[in-house]
């Protein structure tokens, strides 16, 4: 029994000597240890990244004015009906229809008209029947009387001359009858008084319409205008003719637009005038829409950069130039300002010609090594695409 317990005893150490020579041949001395940990790279020593070029471009670019505001009809038309007590028996618009000058819109029911017409008519033809004798008979006792007859009297003439002119007036009133009949007999007839496109329907088929009830709007010549609220220093700053720039809801494109005319006032609570400025006709423009844009003033010197060039962080702007004999970039806070389509202007803190970092610029930092790829193609100025 003894044996086997100390046969068990060196089994067990044996195991641990051997588990003991295992750690140490993988770990080493203590200085092997501490000198396998990795030493940390020092500041600026990073791995570098591959960036491209651009450089700060001067061109001139328009002065600007910011506004917004709202889409309106040029002129918008409220189409009423000038007879009432009559019933919609037809209705041949819908909104959105364009219309032309003359077309037929709606009807109303003109049975009782037209009978009232015929009845004008017949009252008519018979004041002219009467007129006729009267005129006639007028016309006898006047020649009788220059005839020197003494079969009529001074009397007897002046009552003939008295019915012949009452017969003419009794005319003349079955004439304004036909003619109200006419004009009623019209007014059942809801038609456009311009061209234009239908912006609103009130008009229901059956309904029986009153006096100056609102059946239709029209967007008078389908013409729109901007509404663009501005400052009143700001509005002292456009002239008539001065080119806006609306950016369409939805889209990247612009349109362009012109001043037409500037309010002579502004309004005592907000100090906020309007600039009325007419569009051409696109599909994304719809009356009542909120719309921003841009004035264009004179033109003056910008320098810019691509906005992927721009660092902007915690309110401010910065850029990377590049030193490219070190291969490092610098950091530079700049200030921008204006902006057309994707590139941004430098105020301050960055000459032209200047090498910066394209883009990317938000995974770098000041001091850190960088591969130059290439320089990036400059788009062409907006002056020199004005100019071809």
């Amino acid at each position: 029994m003894k044996r086997i317990h100390s046969i068990a005893a060196a089994t067990a150490v044996a195991i641990s000597a051997y588990a003991s020579l295992l750690v140490l041949g993988s770990v080493g001395t203590p200085a092997q240890a501490q000198d396998a940990k990795a030493e940390p790279a020092p500041k600026g020593q990073r791995a570098a990244l591959s960036v491209t070029l651009v450089r700060a471009q001067s061109s001139a670019w328009p002065q600007t004015i910011g506004a917004v505001g709202t889409l309106a009809p040029w002129q918008e038309m409220q189409l009423s009906t000038e007879t009432g007590g009559l019933m919609i028996t037809e209705l041949r618009a819908q909104v959105g229809d364009v219309v032309r000058r003359g077309q037929l819109l709606a009807q109303l029911n003109d049975a009782s008209v037209r009978a009232e017409l015929a009845q004008a008519e017949a009252g008519l033809a018979e004041a002219q029947a009467a007129d006729q004798q009267a005129q006639g008979d007028a016309r006898r006792a006047a020649q009788l009387q220059a005839q020197g007859s003494t079969a009529l009297s001074e009397q007897a003439l002046a009552q003939f001359q008295v019915q012949a002119q009452a017969s003419a007036a009794r005319v003349k009133a079955a004439q304004a009858r036909v003619q109200a009949s006419q004009l009623r007999l019209a007014q059942t007839r809801i038609t456009a008084p311009d061209d234009g496109v239908v912006s609103a329907r009130h008009a229901t088929q059956g309904a029986v319409v009153q006096p100056g009830q609102e059946l239709f709007r029209l967007i008078r010549q389908q013409r729109l205008e901007w509404r663009a609220e501005l400052a009143a220093d700001a509005l002292a700053q456009l002239r008539p003719g001065a080119v806006a720039r609306l950016s369409l809801p939805g889209q990247t494109q612009t349109l362009e637009g012109r001043v037409r005319q500037l309010a002579p006032a502004v309004d005592a609570n907000t100090r906020m005038g309007v600039a009325y400025v007419d569009v051409p006709r696109h599909a994304a423009l719809r009356a009542g829409s909120f719309v921003r844009g841009v004035f264009e003033l004179a033109q003056s010197s910008a320098v810019h950069l691509p906005q992927a060039a721009v660092l902007q962080r915690d309110g401010f702007a910065y850029v990377y130039r590049v030193d490219e004999a070190s291969e490092r970039v610098q950091q530079r806070k700049v200030t921008v300002g204006r902006r057309q389509g994707d590139r941004i202007e430098i105020l301050a803190g960055l000459d032209a010609n200047t090498p910066v970092v394209a883009s990317g610029v938000a995974f770098l930092a000041d001091g850190d090594r960088v591969k130059i790829l290439s320089s990036a193609k400059v788009p062409a100025t907006p002056a020199a695409a004005a100019a071809r």
